[in-house]
């Protein structure tokens, strides 16, 4: 049977949302998608869509970090975008958190979001080592 785990930090765990911050299956993290809300709320960082891409980004590293693990342990990032106008900016951002070789990545584009955010992110990362 494989190894099902759920992970979730205490600030996550207090926002009551009805999924995990990340589900652990055997190697391989599949973390919820991240949006652009500031740590332990709902609310989203001011300043439009590069604003939240950074917060966004920084959310994922601090689930990672929290539970033991790393931005180069991500191997899968799904972008979905409120406007595929914003994937160069996106882009630019992307490449201050992460180095190549890069993780594979998806975007899509042009559909409505969770709290009228901009864009949000989900993760999958694998498990290397004895962690």
């Amino acid at each position: 049977m494989p190894l099902v785990q759920h992970l979730n930090s205490p600030g996550f765990a207090a926002l009551g949302l009805p999924f995990s911050e990340i589900v652990r299956v055997d190697d391989t993290l599949y973390l919820s998608g991240q949006m652009g809300t500031l740590p332990g709320t709902l609310q989203l960082a001011p300043g439009g869509m590069a604003a939240e891409a950074e917060q966004a980004l920084r959310n994922i590293r601090q689930a990672l970090e929290h539970h033991g693990f790393a931005m180069s342990d991500v191997v899968k990032c799904t972008v979905m975008l409120a406007d595929m106008n914003d994937w160069p900016a996106f882009n630019t951002l992307y490449r201050r958190h992460f180095s190549a070789p890069y993780p594979a990545r998806s975007a899509l584009g042009g559909c409505q979001l969770a709290l009228g955010g901009r864009l949000e992110i989900e993760a999958m990362a694998v498990v290397t080592g004895a962690r």
